[in-house]
């Protein structure tokens, strides 16, 4: 028996191996753009193909498809989804060009070579189902594949939502472990006032749980799909039928609350909601470098820094200076950013790149945000379970800090006027004494009602 079959398309032949699912568009698609080396994500191949199964079930009930093509091209998606196919099905680079078009061909050989073996035939055996005929029946790249990347965005901003409100309870937690510990306030990186650690902690969740409700918001946006639209929004070859019910059948299949956009024009070719999820993933990542950088400079020493916290010690900190242990978690994090950012300008540019009734450029607009996001979830588990879980607090050094500090001088403003105040602060800078002392040697304010003044409780 021969290893290969000899498929034709507009370009000319090409020999495919025997029993592939897929076909010769998917290999000139992998021969055209070895970019990445990434295959497409699996939630993307996941919601082509539900994509794929949604259009057989509304194509039938249209009357575009009989009832033996449908069912058996809904048994291979089921097939794919369930990953009973043997071999390699999806084979094309993530980043390509066409507009997604070697995906959506890949997706539509794999389902008409699987629906044809189901139906006894040999895969490539087109005359039986064909990828485009029947596998793209009523559908375009256009509609397909922007649809496909909402879907699998939904799924993977509420992967990170999920992180997300693990990391502000662990937060929260910290704020109420540490809600009687007192530190001292800083603005500029210079003393200010004094603080507790579970105003501080408790901060850092109100920032996250901001993020928790923009990722709601994100989700949302994306639940009006523009499936029924094929080419550029018109719906041209796709029964009435078939358009008003692929986006209900699709809800089905995928258990998402999806709809139809309004404008079907205007949802195919203006990508501005992916440039708006983008921000907000690149909102919560700046949001996470700052919480970062934070911990980073609190658990700086341990003896000659800030040394007010301690972070869990993960690994050797240096290859050459013994004892050492760096902040690694909160390194990652900034890094996680640092990349997270770049992504968002990528989607930018590309959302921006769009001309007339077409976008062009998704297939980088959904590697950068799958990526973002992947990279943004992992880095929240690590943050919240080998950092977050475990950080413990120097209270004494703490107390210590405060108690010399020359910015409580600041609580004594309403009762000597801030003039003297700030000749206070001077003199005791330059004694090395306490602000507490000067106070009482000129007479200030007395002995007793300086306790309650500079009570750090009743200070914060």
């Amino acid at each position: 028996m021969a290893e290969y079959r000899l498929e034709c398309d507009s370009i000319g032949e090409r020999r495919v191996p025997r029993g592939a699912y897929y076909g010769i568009q998917s290999m000139r698609g992998r021969e055209n753009f070895p970019i990445s080396g990434r295959c497409v994500h699996p939630e993307l191949i996941r919601a082509t193909v539900e994509i794929k199964k949604a259009a057989a079930l509304a194509n039938k009930e249209a009357g575009a498809l009989s009832a033996e093509i449908a069912d058996a091209m809904v048994s291979a998606c089921e097939d794919i989804l369930e990953g009973r196919l043997s071999g390699e099905c999806f084979i094309v680079d993530a980043v390509q060009g066409g507009a997604g078009t070697s995906l959506n061909m890949n997706a539509n050989e794999v389902v008409a070579n699987r629906a044809i073996e189901l139906l006894g035939g040999e895969p490539g055996d087109y005359s039986i189902v064909h990828p485009n005929d029947h596998a793209n029946c009523a559908q375009s790249t256009n509609d397909v594949v922007p649809s496909a990347g909402k879907i699998a965005l939904i799924r993977l901003l509420r992967v990170a939502e999920g992180r997300l409100i693990s990391l502000c309870d662990a937060l929260r937690r910290k704020a109420e472990e540490f809600s009687d510990i007192i530190k001292m306030g800083r603005t500029e990186m210079q003393d200010a006032v004094p603080i507790s650690f579970g105003q501080t902690f408790s901060a850092y969740a109100s920032m996250i749980e901001r993020d928790v409700l923009r990722f709601k918001a994100a989700a949302l946006s994306l639940s009006e799909v523009n499936m029924g639209g094929t080419a550029i929004g018109t719906g041209i070859n796709a029964e009435r039928a078939y358009i008003e019910r692929i986006v209900p059948i699709l809800s089905e299949v995928t258990g998402l609350e999806l709809k139809q956009a309004a404008d079907l024009v205007d949802s195919t070719q203006n990508l501005d909601c992916f440039a708006y999820v983008s921000g907000i993933v690149k909102t919560s990542a700046v949001s996470l470098s700052k919480l970062a950088n934070d911990l980073r400079l609190m658990s700086s020493g341990p003896r000659t820094g800030f040394g007010e916290i301690n972070l869990p010690a993960r690994q050797n900190g240096s290859s050459i200076m013994p004892g050492k242990v760096n902040p690694v978690v909160p390194e990652v994090i900034n890094q996680i950013a640092f990349r997270i950012i770049g992504n968002d300008a990528t989607v930018t540019m590309a959302a921006e790149a769009g001309q007339l009734e077409l976008n062009a450029f998704e297939p980088i607009i959904f590697y950068s945000l799958f990526e973002s996001l992947d990279m943004l979830s992992a880095g929240l588990t690590v943050l919240t379970e080998n950092c977050i879980n475990g950080i413990t607090v120097n209270r004494q050094s703490c107390e210590d800090e405060v108690e010399r500090s020359i910015g409580i001088v600041t609580a004594v403003c309403p009762y000597v006027g801030y003039a003297k105040a700030a000749s206070v602060a001077k003199r005791a800078l330059a004694e090395r004494r306490s602000v507490r002392d000067i106070l009482i040697e000129e007479k200030l304010v007395s002995p007793e009602e300086l306790d309650r003044i500079l009570d750090p409780h009743g200070m914060i």
